[in-house]
């Protein structure tokens, strides 16, 4: 078998620095599979490594093609990729159990294998991906394996030769791996007692591996490269320990262990959770008499001293919860009391002062003193680094305190220990070992004791003297526990217990084997390989033939486990299958939705049938995908309809009616009129003129006779549309219109003239596309022929000398001259007197309302200071200008109107009516702008901005309107009603998908609900029917609107076809959140839900791509019992005021997972999952019809206060629901019967509100949803008869008057009104007690609360409730005083 099928393909490419014997090795690694059996310390790493680089060509990307390389531990996982990094240029993956990878899809899985080239992994990973299919063999080029020696058995890598590459192999698959394999001993076991048993192990090992073993010939090739250590023998006399303190001690042991067992009894305690105490107690006294008997009393005492420290977790508590850890703890905490009775009283005594002393005690035993007197021999050895090997972790725990204590003494020696990880031990963090072999290599450490960890795993160099306390299990142990020592000179030391030849015996073959297995090897290295026997046509072999995916025996029950842990579960319920090996039944959860498996057969492999039985039926049903995962890994990995990246800046609609394309050589053009009628509801000196509004389009009837108020600080002014007809105007015309509405609207929005002049000389009748439609000021009179004032629209051309020829015999009034002199020159008094003006000399606009009879420049002005002076000499001293016509009259003058926003209330100051309303202006020092146009046309037009904000707002709806209702015959006009939309969209998402997948559970529905509900998901499908162009986020700013006709700025628009294909117009980009789209489809649904029913509801949600509809499916039953026998079905019916056809159905919605009894199929949470929502809109929708002028924001606090799950649970506990749920934990009977009592406490007057100090049990408001869901069901989804039947349980129902906010939004609105600063909520969690934080910085004040509770959100909803009413209590006392 040769890479890529050739091998001179595949040419070594060796590194520079290599030795002879790792070049061999890679020789014969590139020609076949290859085991390296080399010492510990000879570079096998470099030997793969230099493989990889031989076969990088292969593999570079976009190459499909990748490398794997397995270690057996996690803490390797770093430490070999990092070495690959070093030395090659090949990208790098690493994968280890903690990083979530079992919950991997094969999306993900791609998206891996298209970016790396070198995987390296556990081998767990790996076989997972090929059982699941994820990876396949006849992808991987080379597969490297660590610490080959472990594929045996059961093990990972024995697995994955066996179920796959053997298999693949046997089938004639030719497109497979390189294997590499990797060891210090090819034998894992005791070894054997002759040359020909070792040889069948390595055989064996060979034959699995598909590979030859390559090893040098002799130890003397790498002795030339490798320093090897003298072996040593330190042998200790066994002494007892006084056996009568060894009987008394454990008497005292037995007497608290008893003493916290009996304490069990007095506590209400559930049986698993009292033997979960118990057992762990028992293993806590096992590791003391184990510490006491081999070790002495002072180390069985640190031990004790250890497990009763809350910040050691030595020992994983499992299911424990508080309580149970503090009982573990307190027999700890007692054992240590009861071992320090037996120390010396003598307060000069130390431990190992005196050893001899020690052990005639019984403080240190024989084997504890001979550890201390050999690391006594070594006192001189300039800087020391040892490494104790010992066989459990608390032996590593304690001896490294009794060298911590006794060894700064005299060698000023720091120890550390370090410990694996096993099922029952659960300890220091990888992180943390890395640190403690950093500080060895540094000098930092001198000793390590250690497990097995340290055999192999870490990479620890820089070691000069190994000891193994205890002895080694096997060859392998014994072999790379003497391999640490590599410095030169060093030793290896095995203490062993004089007189025990066994022991003795068993090490001589251990320091033999090396020699052995070499020779072995070296003798069969030119045998062939002995193929593995394998049944193709195995039945215990499960293949899934779209994927490949397969199941065996061995995975099965992983498999099972693995998806039951993915069902849905709460704070009582866990789920998880159940083997009853009497009935030979594999029990499994009631949301699982297949029944039981009973088999038959071999006793042995039955547990493993019945699972791999399972496993089978669940993929049948497609509970489990084709690539054999849960339905919901695969379902959570499906790219999320929205999760791709939403790009907030989105562009902005312009109607289509506003905007037509200009030709400059059309003789005529058509414009369509509308008055637009303003009539003022307040009182004030200037009126208001009407507008005329030229449209190139008709406008539909309903926008063209739309109406509408403005808020004007002053009252309202009401707009109303009129049709008045249609006008054509040449090209000369409605150049003038535009000039003149382009320049009244500079003036008005920039109160100066800076831009006015270049805007007006780029005019032009052509152009681009842009926003084309006239705004002309009205006739006071309207005539049918005549609406347009067209003597104001030439106001506009006042400037040119022509114009004012005309009025040289204007009549005067009351004697004065007709003319003025000007800063244009001299005017007729009937042109100024209606005119807008502009004084150069500080740049300010006027409207001029006429002359003041009574006042020249030689009139007095007093001024603020109390002087007084003459206007020419005012303007001499504040302005630096001369009057030269002193004797003219004066102009009276009015500053120029402010746009503003007049859609919205705001609090407009009225303008002030004093002095400084009206200004007089000297002629003289006037340039007339426009003329003649009143100051009502100018006051007028300032309202303008806004009208045509709203129309826009209003065709932007229209169009909308059109695309969606372009085939649907309703009516529909569309508000803005999130809550009612929102309600309904997840109602008829999740009936839909509880009629379509009625063999999903309910933790499947709820995430395909998500997928169709979530923010996400209506973003990008609003994003896929281009609303977001449609939405109006923005507060309109009157400076940034739209001046028709000017085309100055960035006004340019883009045409855009729609979703439907129809044209429309964008403009510049803004940002719109990706939730404010969201909120527009919710809010569309609920505007058609409001004017069109369901029906058109239903219609525009599938218009927008949600598929939903009110077809009834029968629901597939599967319950064969009989209801009366497990629930009071009389009662239920007359409580509930339902008779049901099915009452297996009532049945179901009361039973909780935990009611494992085999006649009950089903539980609860598929019908509480379809209870919630239609509860959820049935609550909403009568809110909303029965507060029909209810604003949105109230109707969601109504809404948010009604439908939530303290509701249901108070209505539960009222009814006394809880009497009737089926369950079986005894911790929810205890969180019952604790919420009965405390709810007797509080007041039962309502079923809503937040004024609630504690939590309820989740399943008290689970079962009302659920027996919601049950009446839906039974009543062919009626759901008039869920409320019928469920509304009298929530009475009364909440209104507007008894409304209460939530505190936590009350605080944080009150903060907000009173710009109190309030600080982030601090949260923290501590044995399942939840405690926030809140601080609120009122006034030079710090306000501040930490409440606790079960959970975060009561805990916060009370530290802002106390908060509250702290700031309202100052507030109060601070008025009253």
């Amino acid at each position: 078998m040769e890479i890529d099928g050739a091998q001179s393909s595949a040419d070594p490419d060796p590194l520079p620095f290599a030795r002879s014997y790792q070049l061999e090795a890679l020789e014969a690694a590139i020609k076949k599979n290859t085991i390296v059996f080399l010492e510990t310390g000879s570079g096998k790493t470099l030997i793969a490594i230099m493989l990889l680089r031989s076969c990088a060509y292969l593999l570079r990307k976009p190459s499909p093609f990748i490398a794997v390389f397995l270690v057996p531990k996690v803490v390797l996982v770093k430490q070999q990729a990092e070495a690959v990094k070093m030395h090659t240029d090949l990208k790098v993956g690493m994968y280890w159990g903690d990083m979530g990878v079992d919950f991997w899809d094969a999306d993900m899985w791609k998206q891996q294998l298209e970016q790396y080239e070198v995987l390296v992994m556990t081998p767990a990973i790996l076989l997972s991906n090929l059982r699941h299919s994820f990876f396949k063999l006849s992808m991987i080029k080379v597969l490297i394996f660590d610490e080959c020696h472990h594929a045996r058995g059961n093990h990972d890598y024995a697995c994955i030769m066996k179920d796959f590459f053997h298999r693949e192999l046997h089938s004639g698959e030719s497109e497979l791996p390189r294997i590499f394999g990797m060891t210090a001993s090819p034998i894992k076991s005791k070894g054997g007692n002759s040359e020909s048993s070792y040889w069948k192990i390595i055989d064996e090992l060979e034959t699995l591996m598909n590979s030859k073993v390559y090893t040098c010939a002799s130890e003397s090739v790498l002795a030339e490269f490798i320093p090897h250590s003298t072996t040593k023998f330190k042998y200790y006399r066994h002494e007892e320990i006084p056996c009568g303190l060894v009987a008394n001690i454990i008497t005292q042991l037995n007497a608290l262990k008893e003493k916290h067992e009996l304490s069990l009894e007095s506590l209400d305690l559930s049986q698993s959770t009292s033997q979960s105490i118990i057992n762990k107690m028992k293993k806590l006294y096992s590791a003391l008499t184990f510490c006491l008997e081999e070790l002495g009393v002072w180390l069985a005492l640190k031990a004790a001293w250890f497990f009763s420290q809350k910040e050691n977790e030595l020992f994983s508590w499992g299911k424990l919860d508080v309580l149970g850890e503090n009982i573990v703890r307190n027999f700890s905490s007692e054992a240590y009391q009861a071992f320090a009775s037996f120390l010396p009283s003598d307060r000069k005594w130390a431990i190992a002062n005196d050893v001899t002393y020690d052990l005639d005690k019984g403080l240190l035993t024989s084997k504890v003193v001979c550890l201390i007197q050999l690391l006594h021999e070594y006192r001189g050895l300039k800087d020391l680094r040892c490494i104790v090997f010992v066989e459990r972790v608390i032996t590593a725990v304690v001896i490294e305190s009794l060298f911590s204590t006794f060894f700064p003494k005299l060698n000023d020696w720091k120890t550390k220990y370090i410990a694996g990880n096993n099922s029952a031990v659960q300890f220091q963090t990888r992180k943390r070992q890395n640190e403690i072999v950093e500080e060895f290599r540094k000098g930092m450490v001198n000793i390590i004791v250690a497990t097995s960890i340290l055999e192999e795993g870490l990479d620890v160099q820089s070691c000069n003297l190994v000891i193994r306390f205890d002895p080694s299990s096997t060859v392998s142990s014994f072999i790379q526990s003497k391999g640490r020592a590599r410095m030169q000179n060093s030793d290896y030391v095995l203490m062993l217990k004089s007189g025990d030849s066994s022991t003795h015996s068993r090490v001589q073959n251990y320091l033999a084997s090396g020699a052995i297995m070499r020779k072995e090897s070296l003798r069969h290295s030119s045998l062939p390989c002995t193929p593995l026997e394998i049944d193709l046509q195995d039945d215990d072999f499960y293949r899934v033939e779209s994927t490949g995916a397969s199941l065996s025996l061995a995975s099965s029950i992983g498999l099972v486990y693995f998806y039951c842990s993915r069902l849905p579960s709460d704070g009582y319920f866990k789920p998880a299958p159940r083997w009853d090996k009497e009935t030979c039944t594999l029990h499994l959860p009631k949301s699982c939705p297949i029944p039981d498996v009973h088999v038959k057969g071999d006793v042995k492999i039955l547990k493993q049938l019945a699972c791999f039985e399972a496993c089978k039926e669940l993929h049948k049903i497609g509970a489990l995908t084709d690539n054999l995962v849960p339905d919901i890994v695969e379902e959570e990995g499906t790219q999320e309809l929205g999760s791709e990246p939403y790009d907030d800046a989105q562009c902005s609609y312009v109607p289509i009616e506003l905007v037509k394309p200009f030709c400059s050589n059309d003789p005529s053009i058509l414009y369509h009129c509308y008055l637009i009628e303003l009539n003022q509801n307040f009182e004030y000196d200037i009126p208001v003129h009407n507008i005329v509004l030229g449209m190139r389009c008709e406008l539909d009837c309903d926008i063209a006779n739309t109406h509408f108020d403005l808020e004007v600080g002053r009252g309202s002014l009401t707009v109303n549309f009129k049709y008045v007809g249609g006008i054509h105007l040449n090209s000369e015309q409605v150049l003038l219109c535009r000039r003149f509405q382009i320049t009244i609207f500079r003036i008005l929005i920039d109160h100066n003239l800076n831009k006015l002049g270049k805007v007006l000389d780029g005019l032009c009748s052509g152009g681009n596309v842009g926003i084309d439609y006239l705004l002309l000021p009205g006739t006071r009179i309207h005539q049918e022929a005549v609406i347009i004032d067209w003597r104001c629209v030439t106001s506009v051309l006042f400037a040119s000398e022509e114009y004012s020829k005309d009025h040289v015999n204007c009549s005067t009034h009351n004697g004065c001259s007709r003319l003025v002199h000007t800063k244009q020159g001299l005017v007729c008094t009937c042109m100024i007197q209606n005119s807008l003006v502009c004084t150069p000399h500080n740049g300010t606009i006027y409207c001029i309302t006429g002359l003041l009879s009574n006042l020249n420049g030689n009139s007095l002005l007093k001024l603020r200071d109390g002087r007084a002076l003459t206007y020419k000499k005012y303007y001499e001293e504040k302005h630096k200008i001369n009057m030269y016509f002193d004797r003219q009259l004066l102009l009276k003058g009015r500053r120029i109107f402010q746009v503003q926003n007049y859609l919205q209330r705001c609090r407009q100051q009225k303008e002030k009516e004093s002095s400084h309303t009206s200004v007089e202006l000297p002629p003289e020092f006037c340039s007339i702008i426009m003329s003649p146009i009143s100051i009502s046309s100018v006051y007028s037009y300032s309202f303008v901005p806004s009208i045509m904000h709203q129309l826009e707002a209003l065709l932007i709806a229209a169009n909308l309107k059109r695309i969606v209702l372009d085939h649907c015959t309703q009516n529909v006009i569309i508000p803005t009603i999130k809550a009612l939309g929102d309600s309904f969209l997840k109602y008829a998402a999740s009936q839909q998908l509880f009629k379509t997948y009625q063999n999903n559970h309910e933790g499947l529905l709820s995430l395909k609900k998500e997928k169709i509900i979530s923010n996400a998901a209506l973003c990008r499908l609003g994003c896929d029917h281009k609303l977001p162009g449609f939405i109006r986020n923005e507060s309109f700013d009157p400076k940034e609107w739209f001046i028709p006709g000017d085309y100055s700025g960035s006004y340019l628009l883009y045409e855009e076809l729609l979703y439907d294909g129809r044209k429309i117009y964008t403009r510049e980009r803004r940002k719109v959140k990706s939730k404010s789209v969201a909120d527009v489809v919710e809010a569309l649904i609920g505007a058609f839900l409001s004017t069109g029913g369901e029906v058109a509801a239903i219609y525009f949600m599938n218009w927008v791509g949600i598929k939903v509809d009110f077809v009834h499916i029968p629901c597939e039953r599967h319950f064969q019992l009989q209801p009366e026998k497990l629930v009071n079905v009389g009662h239920l019916e007359s409580l509930l005021n339902y008779s049901f056809r099915d009452p297996s159905l009532l049945v179901e919605a009361l039973t909780h997972g935990s009611y494992m009894l085999p006649e009950i199929p089903g539980c609860y949470q598929r019908l509480e999952f379809l209870g919630d929502a239609v509860l959820d809109y049935l609550i909403t929708i009568y809110l909303y019809n029965e507060y029909p002028g209810m604003s949105p924001g109230i109707l969601t606090d109504m809404r948010s206060a009604s439908v939530n799950n303290d509701c249901y649970a108070r209505s539960a506990i009222k009814a006394e629901l809880y009497k009737h749920i089926l369950h079986a934990s005894h911790k929810l009977h205890k969180d019952i019967v604790y919420t009965i009592e405390n709810f007797e406490r509080l007041s039962t007057e309502s079923t809503f509100g937040w004024e609630s100090e504690t939590s309820f049990p989740k399943v008290l408001g689970d079962v009302v949803e659920s027996l919601a869901g049950a009446i839906y069901v039974d009543s062919g989804y009626d759901k008039k008869i869920v409320f019928q039947s469920i509304s009298p349980l929530l009475q009364p129902l909440i209104t507007p008057e008894t409304l209460k906010l939530h505190p936590v939004r009350e605080l944080n609105e009150h903060c907000q009104k009173m710009h109190y600063d309030m600080k982030k909520p601090v949260k923290t969690s501590h044995n399942g007690v939840a405690a926030i934080t809140i601080e609120v910085e009122a006034n030079g004040f710090m306000y501040t609360d930490t409440s606790t509770a079960s959970n975060k959100k009561t805990a916060l909803k009370l530290a802002c409730k106390k908060v509250l009413r702290s700031l309202k209590e100052t507030t109060q006392l601070a008025r009253n005083s």
